[in-house]
C-alpha cells in the first residue's frame, strides 16, 4: 500500500461522482421526454487490498447504469391502456351513430312514420281525391328516403370501421418489425459486456410496446425478470430473450418477427378478416383471439364471424343494421301484405332468387307461416264472382307436389270453390297460376294471370296471416328487400294516379286505405336475421331500435370512463417509479456535486502529503 493507491482512490471517487452527475443530468434534462424512464448509478466499494492489519479500500467502481423499471407496473400500464384504447374507440363511434338517430318531437325517421300512417288516413278519407294520392306518394318517398339515408351512413361507418382495421393491423405489423430490430440492437450492444445495459433502446421497445398495446391485446415473455435491491426491488427485465404474442400467437420472437395477414376474399363486402399463417402455411384466424385495444374495439363494431354467405353474424354495427333491415322488411312485408287486398287486373311475384319449384315457401322466407290466404275474383262492377282457399304449411311449395301441397297446383285445381255445385264458374276458370324458374340465372317467378281478356275480372289476395302476397310481392306498394332499397314501387312513383285505396273495384270503396290504417296500431312479429322474434308494432320496434343504440352507447360511455379513471391510476403509480423527480434530481445533483467535492479534497491531501514528502527528502 503507497500513497499512491491513496490518490487512486480519491480519482476514483471523482470519476464516480461525475458519471452520477452527468446521468442525473441526463435524468433532468429529459423529465419531459415521453417514455423516458430514469436512470440511476450503481456503484459499490473497489475490491480492497488485503493486507495485515486487514482490508484497506481502493476507492469505488460503477458497476452499471441502470433504468428504474418495473415490469410489473408496466405491464398493469399496458392492459389499462389498451382498455382504454378500445372503449375509447367504440364511445367515439357510436356518439357518431346516434346522431344519425335523432328522434327529436319534429324531427327524425319516428315522425316520418307518424306523418306516413296520418297521410293514409287522409287518403282513406278522400281516395277519390288525386292530391291525397299525391300527398300519399310525397310522405311516403320522404319515409323511404330517411330510411335508405340512415342505412347508407350506417354502411359507411361499417366501412370505415373496415377501413380501419386495415390500418391497424398495418400499424400492428410496422411496430412488430421494429421491436424485432431493437432487440437485434439490444443484444449487440449488451452482448459485449454483461455490465452494459441498452437503456435508451429498452425504452424505446417499451415506447413501441405501449403503442402496440393500445391497438390490440399483446402479452410479452422477458426470460430474465429479476428483482434487486440496488434497483429499488422493482421487478426489472435484464435479458436478452423476448417473445410478443397476441393471446398465444407469436409475433416477434427474440429478432425475428411473424406478421399478422388480411383476407378480403371472405366477406361478401370485401371486408377484411384477420389471420396468422404458421410455417407450414397453415391459416390461424385472429379475430376471436384479438379482444382489446382500438383493434379489438373495431372488430367488435365491425363485427368478426362471417356465415356461409360471406356476411357477418355478430358487430355491434352489422345488430344495427340488421335492426334497421327488419324494421324496413317487416314494414314491405305487412304494407303490401295488405296492399294485395287492392284488386288488379293479374299479379307477378317479385324475381325469387333461387327459388326452385321444389324449395318449401317456409325455407325461403321465415316470414311465411302456415295457415291460408284466400283468392278473389271480381267482376267490372265489383261483385265477387270467385273465391279460393289456398292453404300453407311446412311442405308447400310453389310447383312441386311429390312431398305435399304446391300452390300453382291449389290455385288450378278443379273444384267447386265457390260452393254452388258448379264447377265451371270458380278461381281456376278465371285465372291461372303459372310457376317459371331459369336455372342458368337461378330466378323464379310466379303469376296468377287472367285466362280471358285482361280487365274483365280482377284479382285479390285476403290474407289470414300467411304473409304470402307480402313475401313475394304479389301486390306492391314498397319494392325493396331492406333498408337500402326501401321505395315506392316504381309504376307508383311514376305516376301517384295509381295508387288505390279499395278492396273491390267500386268507386268510393277505402276498404284496404282502413286497413292500411290499422297497421301502424298492429303488433306483428319481426324477424331478426338470428331468427329471434319481436313483436311490436311499426313504431314500437323503431323506438326499441333506437332505444338499443342509446343503451349501448351510454354502457359504453360508462365503461369508458371507469377505464379512463383506472390508467389515470395506474399511470401515476407507473410514473412514481420510472419517471423523473425533479425535485428529487436536483437534490441528488447537490449531493454528488458535494461528493465530487469531497473526492478532489482526498487528491487534493495527497497531492499535499506528495508535497511534504518531497520536501523532507530535499
Amino acid at each position: 500500500m503507497g500513497i499512491f493507491d491513496s490518490l487512486y482512490t480519491g480519482v476514483s471517487g471523482l470519476n464516480a461522482a461525475q458519471i452520477q452527475i452527468q446521468v442525473t443530468g441526463q435524468n433532468i434534462t429529459n423529465v419531459n421526454s415521453d417514455y423516458y424512464t430514469r436512470q440511476r448509478v450503481v456503484q459499490s466499494a473497489a475490491n480492497p487490498l488485503h493486507a495485515t492489519p486487514g482490508d484497506i479500500g481502493l476507492g469505488t467502481r460503477v458497476d452499471t447504469i441502470v433504468r428504474i423499471h418495473d415490469e410489473f407496473t408496466f405491464t398493469k400500464l399496458k392492459t389499462a391502456s389498451s382498455n382504454k384504447e378500445c372503449t375509447s374507440y367504440k364511445e367515439d363511434i357510436l356518439k357518431e351513430i346516434t346522431q344519425r338517430f335523432p328522434d327529436l318531437q319534429d324531427t327524425g325517421l319516428l315522425n316520418d312514420i307518424q306523418n306516413y300512417y296520418q297521410a293514409w288516413n287522409n287518403f282513406a278519407s278522400h281516395s277519390y281525391e288525386s292530391s291525397q294520392k299525391e300527398n300519399l306518394l310525397n310522405i311516403t318517398n320522404t319515409l323511404t328516403h330517411r330510411v335508405n339515408d340512415t342505412a347508407l351512413q350506417l354502411q359507411t361507418i361499417h366501412k370505415s370501421i373496415n377501413d380501419d382495421i386495415v390500418i391497424a393491423v398495418e400499424e400492428i405489423n410496422r411496430l412488430g418489425q421494429q421491436i424485432a430490430d431493437i432487440n437485434r440492437q439490444i443484444q449487440s450492444v449488451e452482448g459485449k459486456s454483461g455490465s452494459v445495459n441498452a437503456n435508451d433502446l429498452r425504452d424505446k421497445r417499451d415506447q413501441l410496446e405501449s403503442t402496440m398495446a393500445n391497438l390490440v391485446n399483446i402479452s410479452t415473455f422477458k426470460n430474465d425478470i429479476m428483482s434487486d435491491s440496488r434497483y429499488g426491488g422493482a421487478m426489472t427485465d435484464q435479458g436478452k430473450d423476448y417473445t410478443l404474442a397476441i393471446d398465444g400467437i407469436t409475433l416477434v420472437e427474440g429478432v425475428n418477427f411473424h406478421p399478422l395477414k388480411l383476407d378480403t376474399q371472405a366477406s361478401k363486402d370485401g371486408f377484411a378478416t384477420i389471420y396468422y399463417e404458421l410455417n407450414d402455411e397453415t391459416r390461424v384466424e385472429m379475430s376471436n383471439k384479438i379482444t382489446n385495444g382500438k383493434l379489438g374495439a373495431m372488430l367488435d363494431l365491425r363485427g368478426r364471424n362471417v356465415d356461409e354467405h360471406g356476411e357477418f353474424m355478430d358487430g355491434t354495427i352489422t345488430d344495427f343494421r340488421n335492426n334497421l333491415d327488419t324494421f324496413a322488411q317487416t314494414m314491405i312485408v305487412h304494407t303490401n301484405n295488405i296492399y294485395a287486398l287492392s284488386a288488379q287486373d293479374k299479379m307477378h311475384s317479385i324475381d325469387l332468387k333461387d327459388m326452385d319449384k321444389d324449395m318449401t315457401l317456409q325455407n325461403y322466407s321465415s316470414y311465411i307461416q302456415s295457415g291460408s290466404f284466400d283468392v278473389v275474383v271480381y267482376n267490372a262492377s265489383g261483385k265477387e264472382v270467385a273465391r279460393k282457399s289456398i292453404n300453407i304449411d311446412a311442405s308447400t311449395t310453389m310447383n312441386d307436389t311429390t312431398q305435399g301441397t304446391s300452390i300453382v297446383s291449389q290455385f288450378n285445381s278443379n273444384v267447386d270453390g265457390n260452393g254452388n255445385n258448379n264447377t265451371n264458374d270458380d278461381l281456376d276458370d278465371y285465372f291461372e297460376a303459372i310457376y317459371t324458374f331459369d336455372p342458368k340465372i337461378g330466378m323464379g317467378k310466379l303469376g296468377f294471370i287472367p285466362k280471358g281478356a285482361e280487365g274483365e275480372y280482377t284479382i285479390s289476395i285476403e290474407d289470414n296471416g300467411t304473409n304470402f302476397a307480402g313475401v313475394f310481392g304479389m301486390s306492391q306498394f314498397f319494392e325493396g328487400t331492406k333498408a337500402s332499397n326501401m321505395q315506392v314501387e316504381q309504376s307508383l312513383r311514376a305516376d301517384s294516379s295509381k295508387i288505390q285505396g279499395s278492396k273491390a273495384p267500386i268507386d268510393g270503396d277505402n276498404t284496404m286505405a282502413n286497413e292500411m290504417v290499422l297497421l301502424q296500431t298492429k303488433q306483428v312479429d319481426f324477424i331478426n336475421k338470428d331468427g329471434s322474434i319481436k313483436n311490436e308494432t311499426i313504431s314500437g320496434y323503431y323506438r326499441y331500435l333506437t332505444s338499443d343504440i342509446a343503451g349501448r352507447t351510454e354502457s359504453v360511455i360508462a365503461l369508458n370512463s371507469t377505464n379512463q379513471s383506472l390508467y389515470a391510476s395506474v399511470y401515476a403509480e407507473h410514473q412514481s417509479i420510472s419517471g423523473v423527480n425533479i425535485d428529487e434530481e436536483l437534490s441528488n445533483l447537490i449531493r454528488f456535486q458535494s461528493s465530487y467535492g469531497a473526492a478532489a479534497k482526498i487528491i487534493t491531501t495527497v497531492d499535499q502529503m506528495l508535497n511534504t514528502l518531497l520536501s523532507t527528502k530535499q
